[in-house]
């Protein structure tokens, strides 16, 4: 059964850009969506990079968090911007949990919308 946990992608700086749902699939999978609203678009009216980044960080953190049970911060975070986001798109992130250590975890996410991968990521949480 898949089942929405964390309340914390809901808080604090996510708070201000509208959140997003995740969900664990299994002991290293994850899954997260989001609804692309005006304010996370650019000047150019495409997904700011900036947002994508944002999002990618704390799906792939609260990962980190859950697998970990213990907080985790970003060490690093690597992004591919592959095509563009469109306003009203519902954007699913896979978050796939790559190697955990007793202090690291390294991840990887793909981001999609109903047509096409739009980012890339892979990052390091340190756990505390």
């Amino acid at each position: 059964m898949v089942k929405k946990i964390m309340d914390e992608t809901n808080t604090g700086f996510m708070n201000h850009i509208g959140g997003l749902s995740l969900k664990k699939l299994d002991a290293n999978y994850f899954e997260f969506s989001v609804l692309v609203k005006e304010i996370h678009l650019n000047s150019g009216k495409i997904g700011h990079g900036g947002f994508l980044s944002t999002i990618a960080d704390t799906g792939m953190g609260t990962a980190a968090h859950l697998v970990s049970n213990k907080r985790c911060v970003t060490i690093s975070l690597e992004m591919k911007f592959i095509s563009a986001v469109l306003k009203n798109q519902t954007l699913i992130g896979k978050v796939k949990i790559k190697k955990k250590t007793k202090s690291l975890i390294f991840i990887a996410c793909e981001i999609f919308n109903l047509e096409d991968i739009v980012v890339t990521a892979s990052g390091v949480w340190k756990i505390f």
